[in-house]
């Protein structure tokens, strides 16, 4: 894992290594209502429903 930082030197806008990547995934995840709250008590069961939405996600592009 490597952890992509802005360098003290540049000003304005730069865009970061693969840094959109993570943020999509997240943005994609967050359309499901109950990942959007933290409605689990357990991490497990949680974890379990990240995997679910995940898998709709690709299915549903495979399906087209």
């Amino acid at each position: 894992m490597e952890i992509v930082r802005r360098s003290d030197s540049t000003s304005g806008f730069e865009v970061l290594r693969r840094r959109w990547v993570v943020e999509r995934t997240s943005g994609w995840l967050h359309n499901f209502r109950r990942l959007s709250k933290d409605y689990e008590y357990r991490t497990d069961s949680s974890g379990t429903f990240i995997l679910i939405a995940a898998l709709k996600i690709i299915t549903s592009r495979l399906a087209g």
